[in-house]
């Protein structure tokens, strides 16, 4: 098994910041990204931040197993492998700008929307610093193509939910620009 940073990769920089928070939800329905009611809750709770000021953010995309668990993890497992391999939490507001420049994601099944429980088929999950412990408030973004339509979505999970192997986050790159 060949664990990062020894293994296939995919690196983008993305632009971030120099939005208010309204000024970002209009982009967002301007671009016809479809956000479900975690989404917006994270959106628009006063401890989800946005900075005034543009700057870019160089991301990895990799799979659970790439960071070498070949049987799952943990966000808690996940995260502190990710730190020890050199990758970084992404900020918060990079989710909704990573959705908009991220138009051409490859389509993720639309069976079951709601599968209880576990990251739904063509998701990636922003590893990102978490703003809220209450059990019930989202964790995070992760993105999603169903049927041509570009979804930003807000997902709930326990630190005792063992994310898939094949599970796909975006870190923050070490190498800051």
């Amino acid at each position: 098994m060949r664990i990062y940073p020894d293994c296939p990769v995919s690196t983008k920089t993305i632009e971030v910041g120099g939005l208010s928070k309204a000024e970002l939800f209009q982009k967002l329905q301007q671009s016809s990204i479809s956000l479900n009611l975690y989404g917006e809750k994270l959106l628009f709770d006063n401890r989800f931040t946005t900075s005034g000021i543009s700057y870019r953010v160089e991301i990895v995309e990799l799979s659970v197993r790439d960071l070498g668990f070949q049987f799952g993890a943990t966000l808690p497992e996940i995260y502190k492998k990710a730190k020890e391999l050199g990758l970084q939490l992404c900020p918060p507001e990079l989710g909704p700008y990573l959705r908009l420049e991220y138009v051409d994601q490859g389509e993720g099944n639309s069976g079951n929307l709601s599968l209880k429980n576990e990251a739904p088929s063509g998701s990636v999950t922003i590893a990102s610093e978490i703003v809220s412990d209450e059990e019930s408030f989202p964790k995070g973004f992760y993105v999603r193509k169903v049927d041509g339509v570009l979804w930003l979505r807000g997902y709930v999970a326990d630190n005792l939910h063992i994310w898939n192997p094949d599970n796909r986050f975006i870190f923050k790159s070490g190498n800051d620009k």
